[in-house]
């Protein structure tokens, strides 16, 4: 075992992302490997520390003898409004739920707003109180912010920025391991494929909403049911379950081998990705959690999202292997096993 993390780490020391546009391109921000590989080569180059270095959803560190977990976030999705919700409950819940796959329960939140000029005051009215609906039903303050305005045209009507912070109460272990079980939290792929009918992206009509919820709730019963026993926790968003899994098995120097049968996806997001040839597990999620639990406790945790509301549709999707180490690899129903990587372009950029 200390061979293997000897090894990784060698691996990660060595390899220094290399950007190779000199533009940053809408691809950047999409979540896939070009956004990987800026946040690389830039940020990480820049901010380097300890913190920073774990690439978490949340930093995580202790202040006067208590576990505290920070996050920021910023939204641009667009359109601003969408089936299942908005820009504002997604600015809330985004950041309530990198705070909560950290193992904090959210304390307070931050709010900056980027407003154009022009922008109607009415719907600025309809995303606060979003917002303020979304905080209440995840138990947390919006208590600081600011606000700025630019001129026309200039932020594609409203940006917001939030940041949280929480107490931390149950951390994942953070040691994953050949054998353990992957799962998520619910149905696959509905946020993303919400976004892309609301713009236009497809000619179709489809019943699809946003699955945008708060987690903290649900996260918090898993590990009081699961003491020890969760692995990892991580919100798919831009890039959808397969960028969360391409990060967790390279990190780990692991294989994450996903049964395609087993991945929940609802007929009318599947149809939705057909359409436009993007596989689910690329499309982006608001309300789902991928965790990493020991094979031992899977059943106990299955059952325990299954008891929360949000988590009804919950499932365990694969495992863990020694190897291919740094693959995620698909079982599927009829061409047997294939890699997946992260999305390596721009299909499906602005949708959080």
């Amino acid at each position: 075992m200390a061979l293997r993390e000897e090894q990784v780490l060698d691996r990660t020391t060595r390899a220094r992302a290399r950007l190779r546009e000199d533009a940053v391109t809408l691809a950047h921000g999409a979540g896939g490997r070009a956004t990987r590989t800026l946040v690389d080569a830039v940020f990480k180059d820049a901010f380097d520390n300890p913190f920073l270095d774990r690439m978490d959803d949340s930093a995580c560190f202790a202040v006067n003898g208590a576990d505290l977990a920070f996050t920021t976030d910023a939204h641009v999705v667009s359109p601003l409004f969408f089936p299942g919700g908005d820009i504002g409950d997604l600015a809330v819940n985004g950041t309530v739920n990198d705070l909560a796959v950290s193992g904090a329960m959210p304390l307070h939140l931050s709010a900056g707003f980027i407003l154009e000029e022009g922008f109607p005051v009415s719907s600025l009215r309809r995303i606060t109180a979003s917002m303020s609906a979304a905080a209440e039903a995840a138990g947390v303050d919006i208590v600081t912010g600011d606000t700025k305005v630019v001129r026309r045209g200039q932020a594609d009507g409203c940006y917001i920025t939030t940041a949280g912070v929480g107490v931390v109460h149950s951390p994942p272990a953070d040691d994953v391991r050949p054998g353990d079980a992957i799962l998520v939290t619910g149905p696959i792929g509905e946020h993303g494929a919400a976004i892309m009918l609301a713009r236009g992206d497809l000619d179709t009509e489809a019943d699809l909403a946003s699955d945008t919820a708060p987690l903290n709730c649900l996260l918090a019963d898993l590990t009081a049911r699961c003491p020890g026993a969760v692995r990892r926790m991580r919100d798919a968003t831009r890039g959808g379950v397969a960028a969360v899994l391409d990060e967790l098995a390279a990190g780990a120097g692991l294989a994450a081998v996903v049964d395609e049968e087993a991945v929940p996806v609802r007929p009318a997001v599947r149809g939705a990705c057909e359409l436009l040839g993007i596989d689910p597990l690329h499309v982006a999620c608001e309300g789902r959690a991928v965790i990493v639990v020991a094979p031992e406790a899977a059943g106990t945790a299955l059952a325990s999202l299954r008891a929360h509301p949000l988590g009804t549709g919950a499932a365990v999707i694969g495992h863990l292997h020694d190897d291919p180490p740094g693959t995620v690899l698909l079982n599927t129903a009829f061409d047997g096993t294939q890699p997946i990587g992260p999305l390596p372009d721009d299909s499906a950029p602005r949708i959080c």
